[in-house]
């Protein structure tokens, strides 16, 4: 069983490395997984920011690996994520061009079946400073289930309905970039938008279910949980971004 680093309110932080941690959670215990893996992308380039030009390294959880050995890790956490995976739980996945392909054949040799490929269209993303690329303004968010012909999936289609207007939703979602005013206390430079984790998770749970996230960052997955009634394990083996998921889920009524 898992040492939590913080533990409050059915908000539960583990600090270290997912491939270990992964293994003290209980068998089928987890009502749905929000990842957002690293990239493998950082390097030597450059990127802007804020209209400044600043590295593409993000920190050495991000380093460049080869090909082989990204898509070895993705198998072996994806692997790990579904046997604590309840049958009739989904799990969504976060990536960008730079590993969203191997995720996907990832989810697929390890037992999964791809529901959605939902398209993130941010409003607001930086320019391409090379000029030499379209600019990249999307980012791809897989929704998956065991494929298991005797477990039916989560979905609450009419709430999403509801939130779109009365239409049905489709699988291009339109949000801005994480507002400032979630950066408060702390900043990761691969944080999601509270809107986007919001949507994900009223569209495929209920009050009172768990929810995991195996790369926690900053915590957005977390504290969107709180605020909808439901239960949050979150992993991470920097600590200074559970640090700041904890004064994130200390001040979130403020």
């Amino acid at each position: 069983m898992s040492k939590y680093y913080y533990e409050k309110e059915n908000f539960k932080l583990i600090l270290g490395d997912s491939l270990e941690e992964l293994k003290k959670i209980k068998s089928k215990s987890i009502d749905m997984i929000f990842a957002d893996p690293p990239y493998f992308l950082s390097g030597d380039g450059i990127t802007c920011s804020g209209g400044k030009m600043v590295s593409v390294k993000k920190g050495d959880w991000d380093n460049k690996i080869d090909v082989k050995e990204k898509h070895k890790f993705n198998k072996k956490w994806i692997r790990m994520c579904k046997r604590v995976l309840k049958d009739n739980g989904t799990i969504w996945i976060s990536g960008t061009m730079h590993n969203i392909y191997s995720i996907g054949m990832a989810l697929e040799e390890e037992g999964f079946k791809i529901i959605n490929n939902i398209t993130w269209k941010k409003l607001n993303p930086p320019p391409n400073i090379s000029c030499r690329a379209f600019t990249h303004s999307t980012e791809t968010i897989l929704w998956a289930k065991k494929d298991l012909k005797t477990a039916k999936h989560k979905f609450n289609y009419e709430t999403m309905k509801e939130m779109n207007g009365g239409k049905q939703m489709k699988d291009v979602w339109e949000t801005s970039l994480t507002k400032p005013s979630e950066k408060k206390y702390g900043k990761h430079p691969t944080q999601k938008p509270v809107e986007l984790l919001k949507r994900i998770i009223l569209a495929s749970t209920s009050e009172g279910d768990l929810i995991l996230d195996p790369f926690n960052g900053s915590g957005t997955t977390g504290i969107v949980a709180n605020s909808l009634n439901r239960k949050y394990i979150g992993i991470e083996k920097e600590k200074e971004y559970l640090d700041l998921t904890i004064r994130r889920f200390e001040h979130r009524k403020e």
